[in-house]
Formats: C-alpha cells, structure tokens, sequence
C-alpha cells in the first residue's frame, strides 16, 4: 500500500472527526438556559413555573455533543431545578419531585442514546476509512507522466460516499510503450467493484509483458470470463455480466497510437491546432470483455496518428448518456473543444463542471475519463 493512500486515509479520518466534534453552540445554548430559567423563575408569580423547561437543556446538549457534554448538563440541569425549587419554597412538592425524577431520567436515557450514537458513529468511520483505502488500491491514481505521455484522470461513483464503481482506467509501461485500458463493467456503484477489479487485476499482470496488444486483450478476456464465471456464478444475472473496454499501446519512438475496442465508446483524438475533436472508431470492434466466446475471430489492432500535442479523451457512457431536462445525451465531441487550450487535468475538471450543470447538478451513473497527451521524446 502506499504512502499516498494511507495518508487519503487519515485525511479522511480527521475530516470526519472534526465534523464530529461538538459545536459550542451546543453547550453555550444549555448552560445559557440553566441559568436563565431559574433566574427567571425567581421573578414570576408563584403560578407561572419555568423549571422544567429545564429539559431543553439537556436534549439540546445530545443533539450536537458527545455523553460526558451531555452528562455534564444533564447534572447541571437536575441542580439548577432542585435551586429554583428551593427558592420557591416548592422543592418537596409532589409537582417538583415529578419534574427531578422526569429530568433525571431523561438525562440517564439521552446520556445513554450519546453513547451508543457515538460508537456507532466510530465504527462508520472506521468501516469508511477502510472502504476508501480498499478502492483508492483497486483504483491506483494515474502517474501523471509515463513515458513520452502526459496522463490525467476523472471520476465520479453514482453511489454516494465512494471513491469508485462500475468504471475503471489503469496505465502500464513496457520497455518502450505505454498501456493504458478504460472499461465499463455491467451494472454501477459498489456491487460492481469485484467484477472491476478482475479487469484491473489482469490488465496489470500482463501490460508491462512484451507480448503484442492482441495476446493482451486475449487475455484480459480470459481472465474476465473465468473471474465472472468463478465468483459471480451464483448470482442471477451471471450470464449477462461483461466489460466494455477500450485498450491502447502508445510506442514512445512511433507518432501512432494502436487500439482494441471491445464494445466501448469511441474515444476522442483532440487536436490542439486545429481545435476539433474526431472519434476514433475502429474497424474491426471485438465483443465485450467477458463474451468473447460468442465471437472465434481474432482480435485486430486499429492504427491512428498520434502525433506531439495530440490528445486522446477515453471516457465511459456515464459521460456520453447524460441527459439534460429534455432528455437529449450530452454532446462530448463538441463541447471539449471549448477547453483544449488547456492542461490535462484542468479540462477534465472542467467537462465535469459542465456536465453537472448539463445534468441538472446529479449524475446518476458512474461516470470516467482519462486524458492522454503526447509530449516530446521519452520521459
């Protein structure tokens, strides 16, 4: 595991803590109340009692505190009516032993609801640091560099609280090319991730070999049917799961660019000097990863220029089948354009900006691009 994902971790863990910490509202309004009500108390007529507006106080406390706060207030509020009812002359009424019985019950009950929030509310924590950590491992941050490519990555889980889902990207190096893969797994959100993690898992035990992109894809898709088949077998839908991917090789010393595609969208060849943006569809498209048995042909590599400053957007349908409020996709090819000026990273974030806007501000899939710039010579 590395260092940049156990520190996300902790990251996260201290941000979830500090939200977790009480706000001094929540104990300032409680004290300003027990010393208020009893002073106010002493100055009304003897047939107006506000003492057992006490209970606010301490109801007030376990809203936002933890259980020492709200023990601690609770206490002080049991005082404060046992002092107004002292004042009073009322303190031994059956209407004042009623209300201390009443409040010091309430404060043992919201003492103990505190305490079982809280633990609750460590262990949510602690099963979502461990979560992060199990996907930012699945899902490995791109290098921003390999080779003679500069590399940037967006995502977005349609799951809310997670850091991946149902689309993938990875990137390998070989001795002279760099491999990069972007899939689309069948199905979103969490329940996806193991069927994600099958394609990741063979991509990066066969990308850096030097076997051609072809013997890659071949077995990538052997070890996707045989992971679908072995640990999704029981599940209903085990005959109809499968990955669409779109898998490059980019030679550090030849301005080409050579793709297999097994059912994905067609990415996007963004070229910065004539500011348009072509598909790049391949001729010969090979089933998705996981239904390969359905098809005996060969799988056959596509060739397109890939020249210094170009660029190559790779993204999943998450993308593409956004809607707007009258239901019409999400025109990628002709709204990037408006940012190829820009870096890698920064024109993602900014397609991204713009389709929750397109969408309304909710996307309802999990959605992912990766962005690839040829740069001068081999890193």
């Amino acid at each position: 595991m590395s260092a940049a994902t156990i520190t996300t971790s902790a990251t996260r863990i201290l941000q979830v803590w500090r939200r977790a910490a009480p706000h001094p509202l929540f104990l300032v309004i409680p004290l300003v109340l027990i010393v208020s009500i009893p002073a106010a108390d002493a100055f009304l007529p003897p047939d107006i009692h506000l003492a057992h507006l006490l209970v606010v106080a301490t109801a007030v406390t376990a809203i936002g505190a933890g259980p020492r706060p709200t023990a601690l207030i609770g206490a002080l509020a049991v005082l404060a009516l046992i002092a107004a009812g002292a004042e009073r002359r009322t303190l031994i009424t059956e209407s004042v032993l009623v209300e201390l019985a009443s409040l010091a019950v309430l404060s043992v009950l919201l003492v103990a609801f505190t305490h079982l929030r809280d633990r609750h509310h460590r262990e949510l924590v602690r099963a979502r640091a461990v979560s992060d950590t199990a996907q930012r491992v699945v899902l490995r941050p791109l290098p921003e560099r390999a080779g003679p490519v500069s590399l940037a990555a967006e995502y977005h889980s349609a799951e809310a609280d997670t850091y991946m889902g149902g689309d993938l990207y990875a990137a390998a190096r070989t001795t002279d090319s760099t491999r990069l893969i972007m899939g689309d797994v069948r199905g979103k959100g969490l329940a996806s991730i193991s069927d994600t993690a099958i394609v990741l898992g063979a991509f990066r035990a066969a990308a850096h070999r030097q076997m051609p992109l072809t013997e890659l894809v071949a077995y990538v898709e052997d070890a996707v049917r045989w992971g679908l088949a072995e640990f999704s077998q029981c599940e209903p839908d085990a005959a109809e799961r499968f990955v669409t991917a779109v898998v490059l090789d980019i030679p550090d010393d030849e301005p080409v660019v050579h793709m297999i595609s097994c059912g994905h969208p067609p990415p996007l060849l963004l070229r910065r000097a004539t500011g348009t943006a072509t598909a790049l569809h391949v001729t010969e498209p090979a089933p998705p990863l996981g239904l390969g048995a359905m098809s005996d042909s060969t799988y056959t590599a596509a060739t397109f220029p890939f020249h210094e400053g170009d660029r190559i957007l790779l993204y999943t349908d998450g993308v593409t089948e956004t809607r707007d409020g009258e239901g019409t996709f999400y025109p990628l090819a002709e709204r990037v354009v408006r940012w190829n000026d820009q870096a890698p990273g920064p024109l993602l974030r900014e397609i991204t900006t713009d389709l929750r806007a397109y969408a309304g501000g909710l996307l309802n899939d999990d959605m992912a691009m990766m962005l690839v710039q040829r740069g001068p010579g081999t890193a």
